[in-house]
């Protein structure tokens, strides 16, 4: 047990001077010489024009939103569907529960007009 958590330990060590190493030879490796045009935002070559500042509709968002919630509910439900057998007829009742307060957030959402591209 104790070599297993050794091993562990020094492999967290190892992680932690490599990461720290690779910071430090970064930083000594840098050029140092900096000059007003490298200082300045990249603009993809173009000066700006007008303002950089651009709205975005609020739909953008929220249809992301809803595309995360929905890959997340796939993160909980591949492994309940795996071990379904085992988990007996309650995960059964909260998995249907889950589903369905699911199902009516995308209702929900539906008939707010998040989803249409308008």
């Amino acid at each position: 047990m104790t070599t297993a958590l050794g091993a562990v330990f020094a492999l967290f060590v190892l992680a932690v001077l490599f990461g720290a190493g690779a910071l430090v030879a970064a930083w000594l490796l840098r050029p140092r010489l900096a000059y007003a045009r490298k200082l300045t935002t990249y603009e993809c070559g173009m000066p700006a024009v007008g303002t950089t500042q651009v709205k975005l509709n609020i739909r953008f968002y929220v249809f992301a939103l809803l595309f995360l919630v929905f890959d997340v509910e796939t993160l909980y439900v591949f492994p309940w569907a795996v071990t379904c057998r085992e988990l007996g007829a309650q995960a059964l009742v909260e998995m249907a529960i889950f589903m369905a307060i699911l199902f009516l957030g995308l209702i929900y959402a539906w008939r707010q007009g998040a989803l249409e591209w308008e």
